[in-house]
């Protein structure tokens, strides 16, 4: 018989008490210190690890301070910098369009709201929700490689496409706990639900997943 959402609300509630429990220090592992810092380096972060991104940004910040010294970058110099996080080229050229429009549009200020920054250069869903869970406090449902995994693996969405689980998430976590949320899957798949083997005799949860593939 498929769950209902009030049953899928109730199963998600004891999986968030249960997993706040096991990952007290849950956060975003990105190292920043205000919302432009967070934004150049969730940006690196596609297709890298967060561990990869905090030994580039020290310089990168030194060096770029704000937007608008960033909005002026050589892109060549910028890339040798970036080069270590993948996809240098694409990166440099995403981080000084984005700077750029932050000076043109916002002067110099990384914006609150999910259509501004959406509106910048390399910022998708995913990255402007990092921004407003971690530097506005809004609800945010961040959408990575594992929480798309886990997510699916418990059975909270079908939906391959990122905007759908995050829409799909958003019925069952409610608003205040979506951030936190976010934090506490993707330190769950780093941790035990791992692709491609989930160390699923070591997890918390398992008596609460339906995955037809776990191992007890």
């Amino acid at each position: 018989m498929r769950e209902t959402l009030e049953k899928m609300e109730e199963r998600a509630r004891r999986i968030y008490a249960i997993l706040a429990k096991r990952y007290p220090d849950a956060r975003c592992t990105l190292d920043f210190q205000n919302a432009y810092q967070l934004l150049v380096a969730t940006i690196l972060a596609a297709q890298c690890t967060d561990e990869r991104v905090n030994m580039v940004t020290p310089a990168l910040f030194r060096k770029y301070p704000d937007a608008k010294a960033l909005s002026a970058a050589d892109e060549k110099e910028l890339q040798q910098m970036i080069m270590s996080t993948g996809f240098f080229r694409n990166k440099a050229k995403s981080l000084v369009g984005m700077s750029k429009k932050l000076i043109e549009d916002f002067g110099g200020e990384v914006p609150g709201e999910m259509d501004k920054l959406t509106s910048l250069a390399g910022v998708g869903r995913k990255t402007a929700n990092v921004i407003l869970g971690n530097c506005f406090g809004k609800p945010a449902i961040i959408v990575d490689t594992h929480c798309r995994r886990v997510s699916q693996r418990l059975g909270f969405s079908a939906n391959k496409d990122p905007d759908k689980i995050e829409a799909d998430i958003a019925k069952i976590v409610p608003e205040e706990r979506r951030t936190m949320w976010s934090h506490l899957v993707v330190f769950h798949g780093r941790n035990i639900c791992r692709a491609p083997k989930p160390r699923c005799r070591e997890c918390p949860i398992i008596e609460l997943c339906p995955f037809p593939e776990k191992t007890k």
